[in-house]
């Protein structure tokens, strides 16, 4: 049986305006409730979804700016979304789509990556190299990035133009169906791909390890790629993904912001959100043992537009 949970504003009975039935919506007006995405779950498990659902709305409830959160653990065939298909720039973690289009692009060919394009790749990851995400999304060109995006099925993900990848418009439905593809096997990624594409997130440096594995426990792996950057519009972009396998759960985390004041206001967002589902997952791991990131988290500042 899967459990489905929608968190609604409570509808009341209705009543008679003008001749016309209205229903009466408890805490918010019919057009605020109409309006207002909402965090929806289901799972497997009795309870999760309800819990879920409930423990991300209230890590979210004082939070300014833009949230959009996505959640799958195959384990418990639980899922969790809000606002799935609001578009973001996309700042760094395009830069997991443009290693995954190397290596698709490769087994086209039937061949191995080149130790530059290795070299380039390890830097753009474990680093978030901007000048080797150039040199590769260069190389690669925006028609390969398009027929990689056509073959995974991330059909709303535009590459940024201009040359502008970190513009690239992303959404959680398309950033949850590539880390999806990174963590089963399927006919778009060898294994091989996916498991070094997995290596390298497992690779990221200390300072850069923030976002999505805040709160969970060491019983589990974690491979992450996050991201940021400032425009003059809706402040700062900030997003961290996330892949997550152990201790009973395969896991993916997915979770994007804008309209933050500061970098750092972004990544607490974005820690506060993982800590709970972390939790809920693992309600019994010792507090000790869950992963706490970097107190000065960085990221590379990718370039944009001026103005």
């Amino acid at each position: 049986m899967t459990h489905r949970i929608s968190l609604r504003a409570r509808v009341l009975p209705v009543v008679v305006a003008a001749g016309m039935l209205v229903p009466v919506v408890a805490g918010a007006s019919p057009a605020a409730a109409a309006t207002a995405p909402q965090v929806s779950c289901t799972s497997g498990k009795a309870g999760l979804a309800a819990k879920l659902q409930r423990d991300i709305t209230a890590a979210l409830a004082t939070r300014s700016g833009t949230v959009a959160v996505g959640l799958r653990d195959r384990t418990t065939n639980t899922t969790c979304t809000l606002r799935a298909t609001t578009a973001y720039d996309s700042a760094s973690v395009v830069k997991v789509t443009v290693l995954a289009t190397l290596l698709w692009d490769a087994k086209k060919t039937n061949r191995y990556l080149t130790a530059r394009e290795s070299s380039l790749a390890t830097a753009m990851i474990t680093k978030s190299d901007n000048a080797a995400t150039t040199a590769l999304w260069n190389q690669l060109g925006v028609t390969k990035v398009k027929g990689f995006l056509a073959a995974a099925g991330m059909t709303r993900t535009v590459p940024g133009s201009g040359g502008y990848w970190g513009l690239t418009r992303i959404n959680v439905t398309d950033e949850q169906r590539l880390l999806s593809l990174i963590t089963a096997r399927n006919t778009v990624l060898s294994d091989n791909s996916r498991a070094y594409i997995l290596k390298l997130m497992g690779q990221v440096i200390t300072s850069q390890r923030w976002g999505t594995p805040a709160g969970a426990p060491s019983s589990v792996s974690k491979q992450v790629k996050n991201g940021w950057l400032q425009r003059a519009t809706r402040g700062w972009r900030v997003h961290s993904v996330g892949t997550f396998q152990g201790g009973g759960h395969d896991y993916t985390i997915t979770v994007l912001t804008d309209g933050n004041s500061t970098m750092n206001y972004g990544v607490t967002t974005i820690q506060a959100v993982a800590k709970v589902i972390h939790r809920d997952l693992f309600p019994t791991a010792p507090a000790a043992s869950r992963y706490a990131p970097t107190t000065t988290p960085k990221e590379a500042f990718v370039a944009v537009p001026q103005g």
